[in-house]
């Protein structure tokens, strides 16, 4: 992939968020940055909000709809699949919810045009906003990823503001499937990583807003993320000969 065609487009999954949405998409825009909106089944509150901010950007913004609830996986695997389909290179997915520092964008675009193969992750840097569970509850996560990529690649595997390789992100996602729920930002990156996609973690500010919207649900959510983890530890075991030879490879490229 040469930088000439370097062509990125967002994507943003929305499940109720209609009152950081609109803020959010304008900082988006702000980059020169086409974006598609996914509305995972909103409340009809939202789904006008999305309505109004699709007719207020035409050209700029396309707005998709899922009939019922399938998940923010679900909803950027809807988005990836539309903007692959128009032919761009790279999707930028940045949540709804107005956590992330969108002043970040041009950073994480320049990263992307200058390593176009790979992920452009977000490594996020917290400030006292953070819950102090979600904030050491992150790391049981980041131990398994290590673990099944016996490595130390990946610093944050749950960070949702990140820039995919469309070409290596379709590859996979046509031959596996990929969990749809909160597992979701997780599973592609370890399987991204899998596939020898390169891995940039670039940090960026976060925030959580006070009157910020979860939709974590801790029994089914937690469940269906010890299973992913469970299901990549038994991947590793059988890419382990492969993973530990590409370590040894990079080793020896940098003796």
């Amino acid at each position: 992939m040469q930088q000439a065609e370097f062509r990125p487009c967002a994507v943003i999954p929305v499940y109720d968020h209609e009152h950081a949405i609109g803020t959010v998409l304008a900082a988006v825009l702000a980059h020169d940055l086409p974006c598609v909106l996914v509305d995972d089944a909103s409340s009809a509150s939202c789904a006008a909000v999305l309505d109004e901010l699709a007719a207020a950007h035409p050209g700029e913004v396309t707005l998709l709809r899922h009939a019922v609830n399938r998940g923010k996986g679900g909803a950027v695997l809807t988005g990836v699949r539309h903007v692959a389909a128009a032919g761009y290179s790279h999707v930028l997915q940045i949540d709804a919810d107005g956590q992330h520092s969108t002043d970040d964008i041009p950073r994480f675009l320049q990263q992307a045009a200058a390593q176009p193969q790979s992920v452009i992750a977000g490594c996020p840097q917290y400030d006292d906003s953070v819950p102090s569970v979600r904030f050491y509850g992150r790391y049981l996560t980041h131990v398994w990823v290590w673990i099944n990529t016996l490595s130390l690649d990946i610093k944050d595997s749950m960070c949702g503001f990140r820039v995919y390789p469309l070409p290596s992100l379709m590859h996979l996602v046509r031959r596996r499937h990929i969990g749809e729920r909160m597992d979701f930002d997780t599973e592609v990156l370890v399987r991204l990583y899998w596939d020898g996609v390169p891995v940039v973690n670039l940090p960026t500010r976060v925030t959580y807003p006070m009157d910020g919207v979860s939709h974590f649900r801790v029994g089914r959510d937690n469940l269906l993320i010890s299973r992913m983890h469970a299901t990549l530890f038994l991947g590793m075991l059988i890419r382990a000969p492969r993973l530990l030879g590409r370590r040894l490879w990079l080793a020896r490229g940098r003796s």
